[in-house]
């Protein structure tokens, strides 16, 4: 066996068909398209979800509430999160400048503290807002929040 001599299987390779080459093909004229139509022309293309006339799932399924776009979400930060940071860090005063240099947060972002983990010694922490149990946790450590 030589590479020149290589051939695919008997009947494994089909010609393909020559479409729109004349009528002795047998397949000129209309070329396949069957007659006239959006269908039968070049460009014809159909639309996205379009289900044949039917009402489309998309309008079918009810629709409720909406998205408020004056919404600005927090991102939460918790005091156990916190306690991490400071300790890792040897951070007392948290500031968003000095979470932003950290990498915890966006300069974007609006901060809130939330209560959850244990917080282990006293800092200082800067937010846009944060919950009434955190508040008691930072301050019963001799911390303090400042709400911007």
């Amino acid at each position: 066996m030589e590479l020149h001599n290589l051939k695919p299987a008997e009947g494994s390779v089909k010609n393909g068909k020559r479409i729109a080459r004349g009528q002795g093909s047998g397949r000129g004229g209309t070329s396949t398209r069957g007659h006239k139509g959006a269908k039968s022309r070049s460009g014809w293309k159909k639309k996205r979800n379009f289900e044949g006339g039917q009402m489309p799932l998309q309008m079918r399924l009810p629709k409720r509430g909406f998205t408020n776009p004056n919404r600005s979400p927090f991102t939460a930060i918790n005091i156990g999160r916190l306690a991490e940071i400071a300790d890792k860090y040897a951070v007392t005063d948290l500031t968003l400048e000095k979470m932003i240099e950290l990498g915890i947060i966006k300069k974007t972002d609006k901060v809130k503290i939330l209560a959850s983990g244990e917080l282990t010694s006293s800092i200082t922490v800067q937010a846009h807002a944060c919950s009434e149990t955190a508040k008691a946790a930072i301050e019963a450590k001799g911390g303090s929040i400042n709400i911007i």
